[in-house]
């Protein structure tokens, strides 16, 4: 069983393509693009953890049925355009503002808005989030796990930290 994570999708949500200039010529095309791209990656028995945001403007109905598309086992860390609809959904293993999980003994704080400071920061732990689309440089152990920043598609916690060496290693003074 693999471990993602994703955040932002805002499935349904037509402001979506120009506020996050997401290249798509539609919503239906970003919505079918990033279902795609989750489910070519995700497995059955994966675990997903969404981090905030999942759609905006989609009837509960139409929410419902993309949900039961997408595959993995979804938990939802709920953000600023989840309604109590979005979290009343059947199809969460499990909703919540806030998460502490550990994977592959890497602790991770995982929340829809990143944070100065997190618990066991200074022991190492990740801060995960979404929220700004890509546009918040990141501090020290910090990432924002969100599709704008990831080709519209979940994320292991190994992509996250190759991606992290490679960065440190282009800021890294010869």
């Amino acid at each position: 069983m693999a471990v993602f994570f994703t955040g932002d999708t805002h499935f349904g949500h037509a402001g979506a393509r120009s506020l996050y200039r997401r290249p798509f010529a539609s919503v239906a095309e970003m919505d079918a693009a990033m279902l795609m791209r989750w489910n070519a990656i995700v497995g059955a028995e994966d675990e997903v953890w969404h981090l905030g945001d999942f759609s905006v403007g989609l009837p509960v109905a139409q929410m419902a049925e993309l949900l039961a598309r997408l595959r993995g086992r979804k938990h939802l860390v709920t953000g600023n355009n989840d309604t109590a609809a979005t979290a009343g959904l059947a199809g969460w293993a499990s909703v919540q503002p806030y998460a502490e999980i550990e994977v592959c003994s890497v602790g991770a704080v995982l929340c829809h808005y990143p944070f100065r400071t997190w618990r066991n920061m200074s022991r190492g732990w990740l801060n995960l989030h979404g929220h700004s689309h890509g546009r918040l440089a990141p501090l020290p152990r910090q990432t924002d796990v969100g599709v704008d920043a990831w080709d519209f598609r979940p994320v292991t916690l190994q992509e996250i930290m190759a991606a992290r060496r490679k960065r440190h290693a282009r800021t890294a003074p010869s």
